[in-house]
């Protein structure tokens, strides 16, 4: 980013563009656009959510969600992380060397667990893929154009899968991992209201957009959503964010729609 673009103070009419909430979003990108959301509240940035049923084509990286700020667009977390620091504002500020390490590890772990389980589970589960990804991914769409781009994307997304080893392992492997991750998260977070005490971190802005996705969003089974809920300190910290960062903020703040659209999130 260029200096001048970083000394231009946050715009009021900043936009987050992603696909439409009730009919075509997916849980991976549901859960990626929240983190995003909560980032951005956590460091005070207002922003719009704009939803556009081709914001996927819209990205410049093809990748969810993006922001619009001044002449600037920018996806996903971590550049979103580095460009709004370029501005002044971070979250991380106060961490040493080591937790900043730690941090970052613990993101990882996210993305390389919650968000690959989550793509397993919309791209790779055959009775999701057909009940519920398909019939979303190309809602905008008419037919057979809307099958066309659901099955390039889900050969785009096996692709992924095989590559590094997620192919081959069954539900039960998956939805173990994603226990595995909960019970690390848990252990980490501990009795703190966030990951490193007082302050939240990015880390807490991507763990709450994953997991509230993951409580707040109707699949097949509940077996997702129930590796979650073992862990109360989690859910309590998903309320905790929640009820901070969101209730009382805009109306149509994606937390808020997806707990009062519970039903039709997915379905």
């Amino acid at each position: 980013f260029s200096l001048s673009t970083a000394a231009e103070p946050w715009p009021e009419n900043a936009a987050l563009y992603q696909q439409l909430k009730e009919e075509q979003i997916l849980l991976s990108d549901n859960a990626s656009s929240l983190a995003v959301q909560a980032f951005l509240q956590m460091c005070n940035l207002p922003i719009r959510v704009i939803c556009r049923a081709n914001a996927e084509y819209m990205s410049p990286s093809g990748k969810l969600p993006f922001i619009h700020v001044g002449n600037q667009v920018v996806s996903e977390l971590g550049p979103i992380v580095q460009f709004v620091k370029a501005k002044g504002h971070s979250l991380s500020d106060g961490l040493d060397e080591v937790q900043k390490a730690e941090m970052k590890a613990y993101m990882e772990l996210v993305n390389n667990m919650l968000l690959t389980a989550e793509l397993y589970l919309q791209w790779c589960d055959d009775v999701t893929v057909e009940e519920i990804t398909h019939p979303r991914y190309g809602s905008p769409y008419p037919w057979p154009l809307n099958r066309i781009l659901s099955y390039q994307k889900q050969w785009e997304v096996r692709r992924k899968m095989k590559a590094i080893g997620w192919a081959g392992k069954t539900l039960e492997q998956v939805l173990e991992d994603v226990d595995q991750c909960c019970h690390a998260l848990s252990q980490r977070l501990g009795t703190q209201p966030y990951f490193f005490n007082k302050q939240p971190t990015e880390l807490d802005a991507l763990v709450f957009g994953h997991l509230f996705t993951i409580l707040t969003t109707q699949l097949i089974t509940d077996e997702l959503s129930e590796k979650v809920k073992n862990y109360s300190n989690l859910t309590a910290f998903c309320r905790r964010i929640e009820q901070q960062y969101f209730e009382g903020h805009e109306k149509d703040s994606s937390a808020i729609a997806a707990r009062s659209s519970k039903r039709s999130l997915l379905r």
